[in-house]
């Protein structure tokens, strides 16, 4: 990206943050099948919050009492409601078509990954923690969520749908499956289809819905980081990387301890007009290969083990990632074997091809 055009974004997002100093296609589906074949975005301290409790007697105070925070797995961080520690993880397949935008939902995903399709990229954004309501654009899946899914003891995927061969890849993941078609809450956005063609258009009501349908086979997700006091790097104002034709951008916003997303050489803002953010940016470089569902969809290879660089609390660490069994997530070090340790918060996950991916840090 020229230099003019990256003051452009720049200008564009300063509503939205703050920046730190600087520290140094077509969307190919084949025709799709329904899955019914197969039989609050706040800006957080980085420490774990404890809550405290006292309670006060007449004329006298009683000894504080300090009763650890139910974290979120997926987040590090308390959540507002315990009881929904012990649910399943839902990952919802969401369109990143231009036309798709706005997002909604995105903002409130624990987890998000980036994966490459077919001439663009789309979300396969993680709910455990928070509701959202609602949540789309919605689109089909791919052959690369089965080992995404796989990590996550039996998570829902959320879902349009895919061609046959998809369809019965995901059959065999460990996912309750919840298609459109099978599922309740799903809609058309009608104001959508006056402006775009109905592949953009599919939400669904929100979580709770989806939620509500979980079977006793279904647990919750183990923690795919370890979140306390970050690890420290070399401070950054500024990522950027083209994932597929898809440009990226994130800026560092130290004020609200996020990084900011631009994409497309703009803002990246949700359905709210709240720009889409994180605490923590983590480019996984992985190895892509043609889908045996489909030799035009690339699949991205997550089993194994390569480079990351990971961004949090405004700071960017060299890191590797190794993950030797698809039922569990892959772990991040430092090169050294040093555990990586991320701020508390959410975490977006850009699946990027090695070898064909440049990333940019400033």
């Amino acid at each position: 990206m020229s230099p003019r055009r990256a003051r452009s974004v720049s200008a564009l997002l300063a509503p939205f943050l703050v920046l730190a100093a600087c520290g140094g296609g077509s969307d190919g589906d084949a025709a799709e099948t329904t899955a019914a074949e197969v039989t609050s975005s706040t800006a957080t301290p980085t420490t774990l919050a404890q809550s405290t409790t006292t309670t006060e007697a007449a004329e006298t105070t009683a000894p504080t009492s300090t009763v650890p925070a139910v974290l979120g797995p997926l987040t590090g961080l308390p959540l507002a409601d315990p009881s929904v520690v012990g649910r399943p993880a839902m990952a919802v397949k969401i369109d990143n078509h231009p036309d798709a935008r706005p997002h909604a939902g995105l903002n409130q995903a624990d987890i998000v990954y980036e994966e490459i399709v077919e001439g663009i990229t789309r979300f396969f954004a993680i709910f455990h923690s928070t509701d959202a309501g609602p949540i789309g654009p919605i689109r089909s899946a791919r052959t690369t969520d089965v080992d995404l899914l796989n990590q996550l003891n039996r998570p829902f995927l959320v879902w349009s749908g895919g061609n046959a061969k998809v369809v019965a890849a995901i059959g065999k993941a460990n996912a309750e499956s919840r298609a459109h078609g099978q599922t309740p809450g799903f809609y058309r956005d009608e104001e959508r289809r006056k402006r775009t063609s109905v592949e953009h258009t599919l939400f669904n009501e929100g979580t709770a819905t989806i939620f509500a349908t979980a079977t006793p086979e279904q647990g919750p997700p183990s923690p795919m980081f370890t979140y306390g006091t970050p690890t420290k790097g070399t401070p950054v104002s500024r990522i950027t990387m083209e994932m597929n034709s898809v440009p990226v951008e994130w800026f560092w916003d130290a004020g609200k301890f996020v990084f900011v997303r631009a994409e497309y050489d703009e803002p990246h803002l949700d359905a709210n007009g709240e720009a889409i953010n994180a605490q923590n940016v983590v480019v996984q470089f992985v190895d892509y290969k043609a889908s045996a569902a489909d030799p035009k969809s690339p699949e991205a290879i997550t089993v194994g083990s390569g480079d990351a660089l990971v961004f949090t609390n405004g700071q960017q660490i060299l890191a590797r990632w190794d993950r030797p069994d698809a039922s569990r997530p892959a772990t991040f070090t430092t090169p050294d074997g040093t555990p990586l340790v991320l701020s508390a918060g959410r975490t977006w996950i850009e699946l990027a091809e090695g070898g064909d991916t440049r990333v940019t840090a400033e």
